[in-house]
């Protein structure tokens, strides 16, 4: 009996570092995810109190494509996280 329970918490104390060494820091999605609430929160500021914001199409194009930048490297880096 005494085998068994050696091996039974070696297994277990095998499965606890595998889990221990999978974790990954979450910090580049909290990074990530902060600079687009706070690119959210900026255009809308922008938004409301100019309303001719963006000025003209090429600046239009500019503010769609560092959106998408800065939701693209959210999710990227989610997935990171989860993987």
């Amino acid at each position: 009996m005494s085998v068994l329970a050696t091996i039974l918490a070696a297994a277990q104390g095998a499965g606890e570092q595998a889990a221990e060494e999978h974790h990954k820091s979450e910090v580049p999605f909290f990074v990530a995810g902060s600079a687009l609430a706070l690119w959210a929160i900026a255009i809308s500021v922008f938004g409301f109190t100019r309303p001719d914001f963006p000025t003209s199409e090429g600046a239009a194009r500019g503010v769609m494509a560092l959106s998408a930048v800065l939701v693209l490297g959210a999710t990227s880096m989610a997935v990171y996280v989860a993987l």
